[in-house]
């Protein structure tokens, strides 16, 4: 039995109920997290002497996979708003460390590289970046490509931007010091909503110059949400020595950069087959896993964002050894196209190991990944809970991100349960058959109160 403790981002359930239907397809694995109600949202910080209780509580466990902006901020949101001191901060993650000493277990960390997003949405940022997120995202990236950088943004606003950032990245500097006392397993640094330039590479660069200096078990990667779950397939496929070769739908387009990201997509996938403690591979007849990537041509589609690309339009074999499939065609949401041909095919259960077209590549990427390792090595399988699992990405993943969420955009304001399980019902019918999944009905929620994610449980 592994005995592993999991502390997430934040309380969506891609965070939070993902690792453990992920989990449970294993009855080897037990997972244990705090209570839902102690981890942040949108709107509050979570509880984190309540997390820290809970933690130091535990029953002994053989690995810790920790979100450390939990810890330090009170989630993936308020590290970019919470006006606490870096003594107050410091405080907290040195109690967390002590914590985890007296535990003797093996540490999976990340920690976020603070995002700059490139829009004027302050939902996910402190109260101006509504009049000025766009002209920040400009002096962060002008500063980087040139050396200087000339705005107009209030003194007042951006003296407070690089006050929060330059905290946050002390911080980090910290955690690299904890790495060089060899406190982590392994630790990630992690690179939210990427462009070329920006401040946010610019720290990047200089924590992997300490990385490679020391030669940490540190890295560096694009991406955020996917990461705890990355983590945690590697954590249960360490010394396994698996070897993925991932197959494109588009071969010739590989060296294309995602929407919210800096790598080409090919380094994206090698990047997170690494991370999950894997060994990437170009030939099929050499791996134990097959990836089938539904990648993009000349751009990748936006579906929040009303950027339609054109879906695949070819034909594609299922492998005839395990594989999982990844769609990245768009950001936010399946390839309709390609999930019908998917979906026309039979599956074998025994050697599919799961889809996932969750918002960005990296998104995907690590969440499909978690599901695949997890199942390929599970010592006490269960059939059923990797059925439910499916059944759930692809009700959200396609139905909803792809579909539903547009329809019901087009003429609610407001976000209505009703109408959303009206919506869903077809795609639950034909997925229960399809699949032969066990579920009475699916509890809809909407977790952040917008359109953007749902929470579907089967029950």
């Amino acid at each position: 039995m592994q005995q592993i403790a999991f502390i997430p981002i934040d309380n969506r359930p891609v965070c939070y109920t993902l690792p453990q239907q992920i989990a449970a397809m294993d009855k080897n694995i037990h997972l244990y997290l705090p209570d839902r109600n102690l981890l942040g949202d949108l709107t509050k910080q979570a509880d984190i002497d309540g997390i820290l209780n809970w933690l130091e509580n535990l029953h002994e466990v053989d690995k810790v996979i920790v979100s450390l902006d939990t810890i330090a901020y009170g989630g993936l949101v308020p590290s970019r708003r919470c006006s606490d001191t870096f003594e107050q901060i410091v405080e907290r993650i040195e109690k967390f460390k002590n914590i985890l000493n007296k535990k003797h277990s093996e540490v999976y960390a990340f920690s976020s590289i603070m995002r700059i997003s490139n829009n004027n949405c302050n939902e996910e940022e402190k109260e101006y970046w509504n009049l000025y997120g766009k002209k920040i995202f400009k002096y962060s990236f002008d500063y980087h490509k040139n050396g200087f950088a000339n705005t107009d943004v209030p003194p007042d606003i951006l003296d407070d931007y690089l006050k929060t950032r330059n905290r946050n990245f002390d911080i980090n500097k910290l955690y690299i010091k904890w790495s060089e006392e060899h406190f982590f397993n392994t630790l990630v640094f992690s690179k939210d909503d990427c462009a070329e330039f920006g401040l946010n590479v610019t720290e990047a660069k200089v924590l992997n110059v300490n990385i490679l200096a020391h030669k940490l078990n540190a890295l560096i990667k694009t991406g955020a949400d996917e990461i705890p779950l990355t983590l945690l397939a590697r954590a249960v496929s360490e010394n396994k020595h698996i070897k993925i070769a991932p197959v494109f739908t588009q071969k010739d387009y590989i060296n294309n950069i995602s929407r919210y990201e800096d790598v080409p997509v090919y380094e994206s996938v090698k990047g997170q087959i690494e991370l999950a403690g894997c060994e990437i591979c170009d030939n099929t007849d050499d791996a134990d896993i097959v990836m089938l990537v539904n990648n993009f041509k000349n751009e990748q589609g936006e579906l929040v964002m009303g950027v339609d690309v054109e879906g695949f339009d070819s034909e594609f074999e299922l492998p005839k050894k395990p594989y999982l499939v990844v769609d990245i065609l768009n950001a936010n949401g399946a390839d309709n196209a390609f999930v019908k041909r998917l979906l026309e095919k039979e599956i074998d259960w025994n050697n599919f190991l799961g889809y996932a077209g969750w918002n960005t590549t990296g998104n995907s990427l690590g969440s499909a990944l978690c599901c695949a390792i997890v199942k390929y090595l599970a010592q006490n399988p269960d059939i059923n809970a990797f059925k439910k699992v499916q059944t759930v990405r692809f009700l959200d993943d396609w139905a909803y991100q792809a579909n539903v969420r547009k329809i019901l955009k087009s003429h609610l304001k407001e976000i209505n349960i009703e109408e959303l399980e009206n919506e869903m019902k077809p795609y639950e019918g034909f997925l229960k058959e399809k699949f032969d999944v066990q579920f009475s009905r699916v509890n809809y929620s909407y977790p952040w109160n917008r359109f953007f994610e749902i929470e579907a449980d089967l029950l």
